[in-house]
């Protein structure tokens, strides 16, 4: 049942006559939130193909390579997800036979994840899924979405240029 009332921005209020100046906490909180809708949305939008967000990119990050094929340790990387993280992935991937995994062959140690042309055409259709719906962010006009991806950017920065 929806609220007539923004629980955010009670909480502000609240805050504020509790605690104290509650920009920052409303600035957070409202975040987390937003990452729960979207993530809700997304995955909705990717479930009739099988997959979840994350799972669609590591598919998509694997498209992007010059030679179709990413070590699992440059996956963890470019998602910034730890490597426990990127083998429970690509388990479930190469269980759906979405890819496969390849051994380097100048250096055992290091595998592979290739798309699989099942992999290639999920990841096709749940491309155009998540296009058809804006990537859940349909609610803000182009400008809107380059302001706040320029201002979240601020917060992600630390995580990319340490």
């Amino acid at each position: 049942m929806p609220l007539d009332f923004d629980p955010l921005e009670r909480a502000g209020e609240l805050w504020e006559k509790h605690v104290g100046e509650a920009s920052a906490m409303r600035l957070a909180t409202s975040i987390m939130r937003v990452q729960q809708i979207l993530s809700q949305r997304l995955d909705a939008a990717l479930r009739p193909h099988g997959i979840t967000f994350a799972r669609f990119e590591v598919l998509r990050l694997i498209s992007f390579s010059r030679e179709g094929h990413l070590p699992l340790s440059k996956i963890g990387e470019r998602l910034m997800v730890h490597p426990t993280s990127v083998t429970n992935l690509v388990d479930r991937l190469e269980s759906q036979q979405l890819v496969q995994r390849r051994t380097d062959p100048t250096d055992r140690r290091r595998t592979f994840a290739a798309l699989t042309p099942q992999g290639q055409q999920v990841l096709d259709a749940a491309t155009d899924a998540l296009m058809d719906i804006d990537f859940a962010v349909g609610e803000l006009v182009p400008d809107q979405r380059e302001d706040a991806y320029a201002l979240l950017r601020l917060l992600r920065e630390p995580d990319f240029r340490a």
